[in-house]
């Protein structure tokens, strides 16, 4: 399959955060479902909590990813999602890319690192426009700047269509993350061992920059105004609001 370098068919646009954690994940998850249905080239939906929570990939262990007892005393919840990649804190500074695209539609490469470069390289075209340092794809899935990730990306793929969904540090309280989470079971070589402190850095984008990039990058031009409402809060129920799911492993 062929890159394109443009988007003949405009994706969908949503800037929606839900009031609860389980919601806006189950959002995700309807979002790629509605995207596989239908023959839309995608959706993007951009996001950003006004609390903190934590979120493991699918995955991972509860008990060797999250510092539960500093996260109960603090008021900060756990939750899983239903994409890979490694445990994140959220939170107010954390804004949110949803990408559900089809593959087809984008010219999206069927392996993992090439589909991950795909819509990274996208990312980092923006992105190095903000700094004077050289902006890189590192690891599988990450942006650095000076060796620093600012972002993380996770994606789950089904038949047609795959959910890209990152992160954007952007003023983050970055010591909350040494507090909640310990050293990851997982690590990219570039990480070195590091310190959360020393390996991650907030970038220097606002957050309203970073979504007005995200909609020009993505061509994403016009406003989804039929969301899943019913099947977000039915995958609410079932699956992001109960610990038989949050905690499984």
């Amino acid at each position: 399959q062929q890159n394109r370098t443009k988007i003949n068919d405009p994706l969908k646009y949503l800037d929606l955060t839900f009031s609860d954690p389980a919601s806006d994940l189950a959002c995700d998850e309807a979002l790629l479902e509605l995207c596989e249905s239908n023959d839309e080239t995608g959706l993007l939906r951009i996001w950003e909590p006004d609390n903190y929570f934590v979120v493991m990939g699918y995955s991972n262990k509860v008990a060797s990813e999250v510092n539960v007892n500093a996260c109960e005393a603090r008021g900060v919840p756990t939750f899983r999602r239903f994409s890979g990649g490694g445990t994140v804190l959220q939170g107010p500074g954390c804004l949110n890319c949803s990408l559900a695209v089809n593959h087809q539609c984008l010219g999206i490469p069927a392996g993992l690192a090439d589909s991950y470069r795909f819509v990274l390289e996208r990312h980092v075209k923006f992105c190095a426009n903000q700094v004077s340092e050289v902006v890189q794809i590192q690891g599988i899935s990450d942006l650095a700047v000076g060796g620093r990730k600012f972002s993380g990306n996770a994606q789950h793929r089904k038949r047609r269509c795959s959910l890209f969904h990152g992160t954007f540090l952007l003023g983050f309280d970055l010591r909350l993350i040494e507090t909640c989470l310990p050293m990851p079971s997982k690590q990219p070589a570039y990480r070195g061992g590091r310190s959360h402190g020393a390996f991650l850095c907030n970038f220097s984008m606002t957050s309203a920059d970073v979504r007005r990039a995200l909609k020009q990058v993505w061509e994403a031009e016009e406003q989804l105004q039929d969301l899943p409402f019913d099947r977000i809060g039915t995958l609410k129920r079932e699956r992001y609001s109960r610990d038989e799911w949050n905690f499984n492993f």
